[in-house]
This record gives C-alpha cells, structure tokens and sequence, in this order.
C-alpha cells in the first residue's frame, strides 16, 4: 500500500545542526503523524504542538530499546526531512490523537516487529498499531535483509558515537 506522504520541509538541510531549518511549526496539524526517513527505515512521531513530537524513542537514546517520549520536533527529525503523513479516515485527529499519545508517555516496551513507533502513531490516529514497514519486509525478504543491514550500520556508527541516537549519529557521519 503506497502513502501519499505530504512534505513538510522539503527544503530541510541535511546536518544535524539544521535538522529542522524551514519546517513551520505552526503549519503542522496538532495530532499530524509525523514520519523522518532515515538511512533504510522511517522514524513516526505524533505532533503534540509547540513544536513538540511524541515517539517512541527505540534505539535512540542509547542502545538499549528507549521509552515513549516528548522531544522537540528537531530532535526528532535528527537533521532529516519530516512529512506529514494523511489519514483521511482518522479515528482520533486533533487534540483526541495527542491525548492518545501523551498517555502512554513513559512506556518502554518497544519491539520491533510488533510494537515500534510506526505501530504507535498509527495507534494513536487510526485506534489499532500497525506497520507498514514490517508488512513490506515481512513480504520482500530482499527489503527485510537491506533494513537489518541499515540498522546494524546505525547501531555501530552510536556505538562509536559514545551510545548517541542511532539516527543522529548517522547524520552527523
């Protein structure tokens, strides 16, 4: 199933001391499911406002599974592009998506293939988590092998980064 993802800084620079340049906070719906593609996979968060993001953080703060958290929306997109990513048929948009989201703020039972933040953001949008991502690896084996690849490439560059999230330090690299 392809999304139509709508940009929303397509003009970002790519360093992590620019992550966010040109995204308007205040262009962004409260409760917008967010995604930042990275190096073979897509990070999702949900926009809380104030240009805030609640995700779940995985690998991100060292390289132990990382709880759900509010972070800024730069921190989030750890010098990448962010889109929006349109749910036409919503079951909670708005407030409704960002009250779903701040109340699982500390959970920390991050999983791959079953609870990631991919799984989370749809949850928080459309009432059940799902993930297109694990859906496409789990049916092209040839894009579950290249993603396994990219992740243990992003999982060596934190090591050397001294346990940094994985996606900043593939942008700083």
């Amino acid at each position: 199933m392809e999304r139509d993802l709508q940009p929303v800084n397509s003009a970002v620079s790519r360093t992590a001391a620019g992550a966010a340049q040109g995204i308007v906070h205040a262009a962004l719906p409260l409760g917008a499911h967010l995604v930042s593609d990275r190096a073979g996979y897509s990070h999702h968060g949900i926009h809380v406002g104030g240009g805030r993001v609640v995700h779940y953080a995985g690998l991100c703060a060292s390289l132990h599974r990382g709880p759900i958290e509010e972070v800024t929306l730069e921190r989030f997109a750890a010098g990448h592009a962010v889109r929006i990513v349109p749910h036409p048929h919503a079951a909670y948009a708005g407030h409704a998506a960002v009250l779903r989201a701040r109340s699982r703020l500390g959970e920390n039972h991050y999983r791959l293939l079953t609870n990631n933040c991919e799984h989370f953001c749809t949850w928080c949008v459309e009432g059940t988590g799902h993930s297109e991502q694990v859906r496409t690896c789990v049916m092209h084996p040839r894009t579950a092998l290249r993603f396994a690849l990219s992740l243990c490439r992003a999982l060596i560059v934190a090591r050397r980064a001294g346990g940094r999230c994985a996606a900043a330090a593939i942008a700083a690299a």
